[in-house]
């Protein structure tokens, strides 16, 4: 590996020994101190590079490739304010594991807390939200400073994409000059091929790189295992499901966290209903058509429904907490064993009801327990989960009027098969949960419910979208909307195209469900906070086809002709909230009066 400088000896080593470890992609910004990473990223054939001018918009893209894929896209960007931007997604990324890698160039030793330009303290800059941090050393062209560095990439990786999978922040202080300009003598002639260079064959010996279109092999291979429990312990567990009522809980998971097979299997050994939640990966999918798959719960686990049930014996949660609030509750106050699995050997249930944690990969373990777990198999038990859910579906099919949660339950009906459909927090992904109605078709649901923020939602999507042929749908509030518009760049820019619901309600929706709605003032000022701004400009402004509709009807039919057109449009919706809400808790009291 020839180079004009030190600094364009590191970059490209760091940056070749990312592609040797599989990395196919990174979200770059623009900046100065980076330069020697944007030009190696940027040179690198193996790797695809997607601009961003919005460092925070970039980091959320980089976030949602990697909900899609479960594999890293680096994030480069230059020191100062830059890096500060990515806090928000490296937030969400820690809570939601999803694994980040964060390159943020900086100033070197000398001129930290000196007062220079641009210049802020970037050292462990995201405190504990990160998996590892390690500020890089400068560069310098020897031999075992860069195997140092080689070996630094593939702990990187290692510790991002591992069993607790999350963000990685490496700071990488670079000093002028920046650009690849000849420096005589700055990297010896005689410098170490292996340092440089890289392996050229595998480890050990064999492969040599591109002897029959093999890649150059990583300088440090890794190999992921997953936690098993003992037989020993799986027999016990299988003991205690071997009960006639209980239930598998599966909340939030990104596609490469759970095998749905697995868990229909367990269903099947068990006898138990799937509660499925819409970001899970099981409400959607060919497994529905033989598994029993739930979704209408939110509406029907009302204590007034359920305090005439028996209780689970026995639940088995894998993902993280449930989105729905009265599922929580109900599993809050029902008895019985609740065992809680977690790869990681996390908490993931604020309750605090569960009995046991059982650190194991969820679905190595729910294939291993059906095969050995036995138990009575209550028909009642699951006629009594049925009846209610189908309660619930017959009293949203029979109401056709414009409601927003009506509008998510038609674009999940519409979409075209395969979808991504990426959903907004506040009431888009609750909407999504009541009214979405498990499905054979195949739809990949994912949303950021790690720390639930509406920040980043365009970002997150189009960097989903990014990852797949896949049609790509984002259903998104207005606020939401508003907040990340610059976020729309990416659909030009990174070549990713899409159809954007818009839930446009004029402010915080959301708020409605809170007790503060009857106190107004501060209410509408203050909580709800109208904007009256029109998005219609935004399809001019990012190229975008925009349409806005105010009935449901009128929604069917645009949406059904955004999905078959070229290109991406918007779809405005415009709605009223405190008529939704209305609609909502009206819906709910129609199932509770039947079911009791």
């Amino acid at each position: 590996m020839t180079a004009p400088n030190r600094n364009t000896l590191w970059a490209r080593a760091l940056v070749d020994e990312l592609a040797r470890s599989g990395v196919t992609a990174a979200c770059v910004s623009p900046g100065s101190r980076s330069t020697p990473l944007t030009a190696a990223f940027d040179a690198h054939e193996d790797i695809h590079v997607f601009s961003h001018l919005d460092e925070r918009a970039a980091a959320y893209f980089a976030l949602g490739r990697a909900r899609r894929t479960g594999e890293v896209t680096p994030l480069v960007c230059t020191s100062g304010t830059a890096a500060a931007n990515y806090h928000p997604a490296v937030l969400e990324a820690d809570q939601s594991r999803v694994p980040l890698l964060a390159l943020t160039a900086d100033r070197p030793p000398e001129l930290r807390d000196s007062g220079a330009n641009q210049t802020a303290d970037q050292e462990k800059l995201y405190g504990d939200a990160v998996r590892w941090y390690k500020d890089l050393p400068e560069p310098e062209a020897e031999a075992r400073k860069l195997r140092s560095l080689r070996t630094t990439v593939a702990r990187a990786l290692a510790e991002a994409e591992g069993t607790d999978p999350g963000p990685v922040h490496l700071n990488v202080p670079f000093r002028k000059p920046l650009e690849p300009v000849d420096v005589p003598g700055d990297v010896p002639d005689d410098l170490d091929p292996l340092a440089a260079e890289g392996r050229t064959d595998g480890n050990d010996g064999t492969a040599p790189a591109g002897v029959g279109g093999a890649s150059p092999p990583a300088f440090v291979e890794r190999s992921q295992g997953v936690p098993e429990l003992p037989d020993t312990a799986v027999r016990a567990l299988a003991d205690d499901l071997g009960v006639e009522r209980g239930l598998i809980v599966a909340g939030p998971a990104d596609p490469h966290e759970v095998d749905p097979e697995a868990v229909v299997a367990l269903a099947h050994a068990t006898g138990f209903p799937i509660l499925a939640d819409p970001l899970s990966g099981l409400r959607f999918g060919g497994h529905t058509r033989v598994a029993p798959v739930l979704g209408g719960y939110d509406a029907y686990l009302d204590e007034a429904v359920t305090e005439n049930w028996p209780d689970p014996e026995a639940v088995l949660r894998i993902g993280a907490s449930p989105t729905s609030k009265p599922l929580r509750k109900y599993l809050a106050r029902t008895g019985g064993d609740q065992f809680v699995v977690d790869p990681a050997g996390k908490w993931r249930e604020a309750e605090f009801t569960a009995t046991d944690l059982v650190v194991a990969d969820p679905s190595r373990l729910a294939e291993t327990l059906a095969r050995v777990v036995a138990g009575p198999d209550s028909a009642d038990w699951r006629s009594l989960w049925a009846d209610a859910e189908q309660a619930h579906w017959d009293a949203v099919e029979g109401h056709d009027g414009l409601f927003e949660g009506g509008i998510v339950a038609d674009a999940v009906a519409e979409a075209p098969d395969p979808t991504t459909l990426f959903v907004s927090n506040s009431m888009p992904v609750r909407d999504l949960d009541r009214f979405a109605r498990p499905s054979p078709d195949a739809v990949t649901a994912l949303g950021n419910r790690g720390v639930s923020g509406i920040d980043g939602i365009t970002s997150t999507a189009l960097g989903a979208g990014s990852a797949t042929t896949d049609h790509l749908t984002l259903v998104i509030g207005d606020l939401a909307y508003y907040h990340d518009m610059n976020g729309l760049l990416a659909i030009a820019r990174c070549d990713v195209d899409a159809t954007i619901v818009l839930l446009n309600n004029d402010g915080g929706g959301i708020f409605h469900m809170l007790p503060i709605e009857s106190f107004d003032p501060p209410f509408t000022g203050q909580f709800k906070t109208p904007h009256g701004i029109e998005f219609e400009p935004t399809g001019d402004l990012y190229g975008l086809d925009y349409e806005r509709v105010d009935s449901r009807e009128g929604f069917v039919d645009a949406y059904s002709e955004a999905v078959a057109s070229e290109g991406s449009t918007v779809v405005e919706v415009v709605t009223d909230a405190a008529d939704s809400h209305g609609t909502r808790d009206r819906l709910r009291e129609r199932v509770v009066e039947e079911l009791t």
